[in-house]
């Protein structure tokens, strides 16, 4: 089940929560090291792009994710979305139907991408890319929206995604820290690192240092910003909620489109959203005489239902955020893509 991240796995210093759960991290890690370690993975007849984070919790994968895809039918090849559908009841291989499956079915993001690109969902990553490439042309592209850990599909090229304000916490591996697994281990796999959220270019820099001394990859720096026609919050009062990892870059985000925000709801990663609590967020927002906004993912979470999470999803706008390259940084991206395509 979701949980929400502590705040002390990116505070200053260590507290008592670390101490007490710095055994059990280190337990965890060196399972996910050997799991790592001693892969057999499945080398799939189709490409596979992997984009993934070293932390629990949301970088700006899914946004990547989209882009990918718009450089992958740029060099004239099929992209298909490959998810494990977390959240979601489905253990696939199922390809995702955008106006026929809920986030009960198949999770949150790959109602998203299923609208880009074909989507599959898989719990097991080896039976979803043999069902792509059963069903897709020879000119298909897999990209894995997560699973850099996941030794059981090779990966001709793997991104990791960091964000540049947040790094790697206290460098700590869950439940201890937010970690995957130990750094070094994951460094390992990421053939490309890109770092999102960079406004603060010494902070990133910092960052970027801490990788580098890690990794041989390159790192590079993506820009996720809000679309243009998200002017219509300017100087209207707002009151925001989100299930989301990082709450706090989407309030961040909202307030720098100018909206007046009178409330801030944050509910847990991929939180599946009650009666109760649509109509608690409907009557408060009226109340308040202000407009529901919200993220994406979490109108997917409530695409297909009806009763009062059905309105709130009508009520409710969304801030549409999307992830560009530019420069030098696009170049390196779009090189590696092509190698990865034709390997």
């Amino acid at each position: 089940m979701p949980i929400s991240e502590p705040s002390w796995w990116y505070g200053p210093g260590s507290g008592w929560q670390t101490t007490l759960l710095s055994p059990i991290g280190t337990l965890v890690g060196r399972i996910a090291s050997r799991r790592i370690q001693n892969a057999n993975p499945y080398r799939s007849a189709v490409p596979v792009i992997c984009v993934g984070n070293f932390t629990a919790g949301g970088s700006g994968k899914t946004p990547l994710a989209l882009f990918l895809a718009r450089l992958v039918a740029e060099e004239d090849r099929e992209p298909w979305f490959l998810s494990r559908g977390y959240g979601g009841s489905l253990e696939g291989p199922a390809r995702v139907i955008a106006d026929l499956h809920t986030a009960r079915d198949v999770g949150d993001e790959p109602l998203l991408l299923a609208r880009a690109a074909p989507t599959v969902v898989s719990r097991d990553r080896r039976k979803g890319a043999e069902a792509i490439e059963r069903m897709a042309s020879k000119r298909a592209v897999i990209i894995m929206d997560d699973g850099l850990q996941n030794p059981a599909l090779a990966k001709d090229l793997a991104i990791a995604l960091v964000d540049a304000k947040r790094g790697v916490g206290n460098g700590l591996v869950i439940p201890a820290g937010p970690l995957r697994a130990p750094l070094h281990v994951q460094t390992a796999l990421a053939n490309l690192i890109v770092l999102t959220g960079g406004d603060d270019a010494d902070r990133a820099g910092s960052v970027a240092g801490q990788l580098k001394a890690l990794s041989r990859a390159p790192i590079i720096s993506a820009q996720t910003r809000a679309e243009d026609d998200n002017a219509k919050f300017r100087g209207r009062r707002v009151y925001a909620f989100a299930g989301i990892a990082n709450p706090g870059r989407f309030f961040a985000t909202l307030s720098s489109l100018g909206a007046d925000i009178i409330a801030r709801r944050a509910f847990a990663d991929h939180h599946m959203f009650s009666e109760a609590e649509a109509r608690e967020l409907m009557e408060a927002a009226e109340r308040s005489n202000a407009l529901l906004v919200t993220t994406e993912k979490d109108i997917a979470r409530l695409s297909g239902i009806v009763g009062a999470r059905g309105a709130l999803k009508e009520r409710a706008e969304t801030v549409s955020i999307r992830t560009s390259l530019e420069g030098g940084d696009l170049d390196v991206l779009r090189r590696l893509i092509r190698e990865a395509i034709a390997r």
